[in-house]
């Protein structure tokens, strides 16, 4: 079996449209309670890709088996340096390492655009949650939950929020050279 994590292509969409509904279906991960049409899929992937962020999938014998990608924490300038993770695995490759590598692979080019902070957003965030064991592992800290926070499949479920810091964290002036900051300045913002 030999698996590759790469960039993310248009023609991968389809089998991530497949991907994520299963995930909103049958999971608990994404508070979305309709999966979202090929469509409405291929429209969040071009915005991340005319943010310039990170979108890779991980395939195996030459099949995708999950995606991650790294988007805006929120859109206000001043959280420019922070990004927020997804990643959702193909039901049939849950459990056997793929989601940690995919997830190094994520955090490791969010930190060579130069990105101060990676967020984990967590539905369904109790402890012994595989995406929570998963950004524990990766070196995240807790940082909040909110209880009771969303209501699927017939129960209330908390949400978890996990933080990595990435090239110095808050302990560094922001670098002039990194992604965030030059599309920042190339809209006309002030630092």
């Amino acid at each position: 079996m030999s698996m590759t994590i790469r960039h993310a292509l248009p023609a991968d969409l389809d089998r991530i449209t497949e991907i994520y509904a299963d995930a909103v279906l049958n999971g608990t991960a994404s508070y979305e309670l309709e999966p979202p049409t090929r469509t409405e899929m291929g429209e969040r992937f071009e915005a991340l890709m005319e943010g310039g962020y990170p979108y890779l999938v991980v395939e195996r014998d030459g099949a995708i088996i999950g995606y991650a990608y790294a988007g805006p924490f929120r859109a206000r300038p001043a959280y420019r340096f922070i990004v927020e993770d997804s990643i959702y695995i193909a039901p049939e490759a849950k459990g056997a390492g793929i989601g940690k590598a995919l997830m190094q692979a994520l955090v490791d080019e969010s930190t060579a655009l130069g990105f101060r902070q990676i967020i984990a957003v967590i539905g369904d965030g109790h402890a012994d949650s595989a995406s929570v064991r998963l950004h524990e592992k990766l070196g995240f800290h807790h940082t909040g939950r909110m209880e009771g926070s969303g209501y699927k499949h017939g129960r209330w479920l908390d949400t978890v929020f996990m933080q990595l810091a990435l090239n110095g964290g808050a302990t560094l002036p922001p670098d002039p050279g990194s992604m965030p900051e030059r599309r920042f300045r190339a809209k006309g913002g002030q630092g």
